[in-house]
């Protein structure tokens, strides 16, 4: 279904008034303003002439994407121990671009992940270093992504369920690394992998649920720890999690959507990740990627609900947004206008695409494509971030290998008091 675009005059109306009280995070709401307005200007020109305006520079993006995959700036030295981010960050991105890459080059990104496996289970930011729950979920999506009966055997199930014991606490939060920080990125990581490789267990997860909810805050949002301040990557990870724990209903969850409602910016049509925080693209998922667990939650508790045929947020000023000011000419999304592309949120911009594109509920799915038909993105799994069918089939693998033996003892949660390794 195509969609409208918003209305100039309307838009004029949203401008951001400072009410002669000037503060250094007004002058820079007005001064991100400006950069968008001059884009919106030429596109509302533009949309008159031309209706299938604005157009995703697909075939750019993509080769954008695969060049990353062998040649990267040095912009990226600092990603060193991030290295199965990359590769997901640009698997799922042609994924939803609907790009193959060759069974060569896929089988080449499965060796690499191998070798990011530690023998002490889990995967490291790059080969040979230490096991960490951040690209342990990197590596695992992306091997589901790929596919493949290699992708799948790479992953050893039991050193991935020992290595997810010795960074369990007791409380049932999980530490990042063995005697690492604690924040709620570490749960959902956790969840996230033992959900998709079928070695979840109550034990495993006694407790996570309730040590989520400590993380609600005030505002409605989730914070990294109880405490802290509620950011949109922290709550769609503590969203995520309580849906892959079925624990949804613990949460404020009229609370949580009137947070991340109002975190969707009425001018630019993006979202910020905080209150007072600028526009930012990759939140497009962070923030927009929540709404079909909310709604999910909402059609559950109120049968009225799932007779929207819409998310509830604006999707249409979303993909504005994306298309509009987020687009590099020579490909690759980025974070706001006047900043440089990048794979990460090349990635996390095209997710937020894929969600506002397509809603689907118990009475069935309908899309909203702003511009060009041909913009439409593959949908995605919100919970995992990943293609619907590489979710489906690596359950389907997995679970067809049946569950684990028991341990031999499951009395891990004493492993997360270990001493930290040394960095690496």
């Amino acid at each position: 279904m195509a969609a409208n675009v918003r209305a100039y005059e309307d838009l004029e109306r949203e401008r951001f008034k400072e009410q002669g009280c000037f503060t250094p995070t007004s002058i820079d709401q007005v001064t991100v303003e400006e950069s968008v307005n001059e884009l919106f200007e030429t596109f509302f020109k533009l949309v008159q002439i031309d209706p299938e305006a604005p157009a995703l520079l697909r075939e750019r993006h993509i080769s954008f994407l695969k060049k990353c995959l062998t040649h990267l700036s040095v912009a990226y030295e600092c990603l060193d121990s991030s290295r199965p981010w990359l590769c997901y960050w640009i698997l799922h991105s042609l994924e939803l671009l609907d790009e193959q890459l060759q069974p060569r080059e896929l089988s080449k990104i499965v060796q690499f992940l191998a070798r990011c496996q530690s023998p002490e289970g889990g995967f490291g930011g790059g080969p040979g270093q230490y096991p960490h729950l951040a690209p342990t979920y990197a590596a695992v999506n992306s091997l589901c992504i790929i596919g493949t009966e290699e992708a799948y055997k790479v992953i050893n199930r039991e050193k991935l369920r020992e290595f997810l014991w010795s960074v369990r606490s007791s409380d049932g939060a999980f530490h990042m690394h063995v005697g690492g920080e604690v924040d709620i990125r570490g749960l959902y990581c956790a969840l996230d992998v033992a959900r998709l490789t079928n070695i979840f267990s109550d034990d495993l997860f006694d407790l996570s649920a309730e040590w989520i909810i400590g993380c609600q805050t005030y505002e409605g949002g989730f914070s990294g720890v109880p405490g802290m301040e509620a950011h949109g990557g922290y709550a769609f990870c503590g969203l995520a999690a309580l849906s892959l724990l079925g624990r949804e209903s613990l949460c404020d969850i009229k609370a949580l959507l009137r947070w991340n409602v109002n975190r969707q910016m009425r001018f630019e049509g993006g979202f910020q990740g905080r209150t007072n925080k600028l526009v930012d693209g990759c939140y497009s998922f962070w923030q927009g990627g929540a709404f079909p667990l909310i709604h999910r939650i909402l059609s559950q508790k109120d049968g009225s609900v799932v007779k929207l045929d819409h998310w509830l947020f604006h999707q249409e000023a979303l993909q504005e947004y994306l298309l509009v000011c987020c687009q590099s000419s020579s490909g690759g999304l980025l974070d706001k206008p006047h900043k440089p592309r990048d794979v990460y949120h090349t990635c996390y911009g095209l997710s937020g695409l894929s969600v506002a594109q397509h809603f689907s509920s118990q009475e069935g799915s309908t899309t909203c494509i702003v511009g060009n038909p041909n913009n439409e993105l593959a949908p995605l799994h919100p919970v995992y971030n990943i293609g619907f069918e590489a979710v489906m089939n690596a359950q389907g693998y997995f679970q067809g290998l049946g569950p684990l033996p028991p341990q031999a003892s499951s009395s891990a949660d004493a492993l997360s008091d270990a001493e930290p390794h040394a960095s690496s």
